[in-house]
């Protein structure tokens, strides 16, 4: 929509309020609601102003004032508020020159998307994210200096199979089992089913939905692809109907990667596809129905992948998951059906139009935008130099010899390696100016500090299990 369109629609809905959501650095949304009389043309040219220094990773205190400029193509009424509500997603802007925020999130995607099209490589940037999530009835947790905790519980949890839930019915999945039986085994359905029609609602295309592998609720909704910006917009939205239909059902949903120890955690698998005048240009004779110049994206993404691991799985809880040998997307290597290499090449279907590329090591607690957009660089590194992905990888990685395995290298084992090896090799990300050395500066200081070094310094509730009698 346009921004007349827009106040059309608002008028049309009867709009009572309208809220404009944002980004911050870690990943987060943030919001602002204003009565819907604010509302005028101009504020799409001139925008309103908030305090930038206190969002996560943003502005100093000195330098606090920022402009937030909704985006009228991003129009849609809110589905979960009491009073009609006009929601849009804004980009961030600087009051006095006016230039879009570098450290804007949703700006950096705009900008991989302009840069692409520089190259004249290729026009448009597919993705499509397969998110997983947990949905719980119960969380609890603590950490304090008396001491530390965290306890999550469903319904749907195998471990609850003895408790007295008056009556237990029994109809649990087991660990490494919830792939996929039928109700009332899977309990969530028709949950996920509304999750799935409020998306559509709110224009986000549907293929499919389903639980996932783990006990106690673990779930997936699947996206159809979009362009890059676009995409990440539409994830955003989706984490946030996601946890709101679950706290309608009275329980919690969430993306952390790794909540239940001993089963498996919540990745995000992305698929990735170039296109140009409207043709797909990953399609091809070469190894798993590829061309040339999406061999040569993965070889980019193969290259990067250890400094790509501090934006695509960006927690220090992403390394639960990212385990050796409990078949974790670990190794960094390429095949057409091996889901423990890190990019995978579907073999659904032979249309030209489906093929694609999976990286599969990222997860859902990724700041989209960044995610989306440092994935693209380093493939775009990749096709510009001609990087080769080197063989594929179709054995079976656990029937590998121990000299065998050591052949293959591996994503880092924690954030704090990641971050190192962001430190030591982002030049491929500052091309086109789409990720300033600012931005990039500030992620890593933004995780050693409030991230790496907060757990460093806290002790850990199993230590006492191993330590505590010494």
């Amino acid at each position: 929509m346009k921004p007349k369109e827009v106040l059309e629609f608002a008028k049309k809905n009867k709009c009572e309020m309208v809220d404009v959501k944002f980004l911050d650095l870690p990943g987060m949304w943030q919001h602002c609601t204003f009565p819907i009389s604010e509302l005028e043309e101009g504020i799409f040219n001139d925008g309103w102003g908030f305090d930038g220094s206190s969002i996560r990773g943003w502005q100093a205190i000195h330098a606090s004032d920022m402009l937030i400029i909704p985006d009228p193509t991003t129009a849609i009424m809110d589905p979960f508020t009491k009073y009609p509500t006009l929601s849009m997603i804004a980009y961030i802007h600087d009051p006095i020159t006016k230039e879009p925020y570098t450290r804007d999130p949703r700006n950096v995607a705009r900008k991989a998307e302009a840069y692409l099209s520089s190259l004249g490589i290729g026009d448009t940037a597919y993705f499509g994210p397969e998110a997983e999530f947990f949905v719980f009835d119960d969380v609890r947790y603590r950490s304090d200096e008396s001491g530390a905790f965290y306890q999550v519980d469903s319904m749907e949890a195998q471990w609850n199979t003895g408790k007295d839930e008056g009556p237990n019915l029994g109809h649990k999945p087991r660990y490494k089992e919830g792939y996929f039986p039928v109700p009332p085994t899977d309990s969530h359905m028709d949950m996920r089913s509304e999750m799935a029609m409020v998306m559509q609602q709110c224009g986000i295309d549907i293929e499919a939905h389903h639980h996932e592998v783990a006990t106690a609720g673990q779930g997936e909704i699947d996206m159809r692809f979009s362009p890059l910006k676009s995409m990440a917009d539409k994830l955003m939205l989706f984490k946030y109907i996601v946890k709101n239909v679950a706290k309608r059902y009275n329980k919690t949903a969430t993306f952390m990667p790794k909540p239940v120890w001993n089963d498996n955690g919540s990745g995000m698998h992305i698929h990735q596809s170039i296109w140009k005048d409207g043709k797909p240009l990953f399609a091809g004779d070469k190894y798993g129905g590829l061309s040339g110049m999406a061999l040569n994206y993965i070889g980019g993404i193969l290259k990067h992948a250890s400094a790509l691991s501090a934006l695509v799985a960006p927690t220090t809880n992403s390394y639960k998951r990212l385990v050796p040998g409990f078949e974790a997307p670990v190794n960094l290597a390429y095949s057409s059906r091996n889901r423990s290499a890190a990019i995978r090449i579907p073999m659904y279907s032979p249309n030209p139009k489906a093929k694609r590329i999976e990286t599969r090591f990222p997860d859902p607690s990724c700041n989209a935008y960044l995610a989306f957009s440092a994935l693209l660089m380093a493939g775009l590194d990749g096709i510009q130099n001609k990087i080769d992905p080197g063989q594929p990888l179709d054995k079976d990685i656990y029937g590998l010899t121990p000299e065998e395995l050591a052949e293959v290298p591996s994503i880092p084992g924690t954030l704090d390696e990641a971050i190192d090896a962001l430190e030591a090799d982002h030049d491929f990300l500052l091309k086109g100016d789409v990720f300033t050395q600012d931005v990039v500066d500030t992620w890593i200081s933004y995780k050693r500090e409030n991230e790496i070094n907060e757990l460093r310094l806290r002790p850990h509730p199993f230590e006492f299990t191993m330590y505590y009698d010494i």
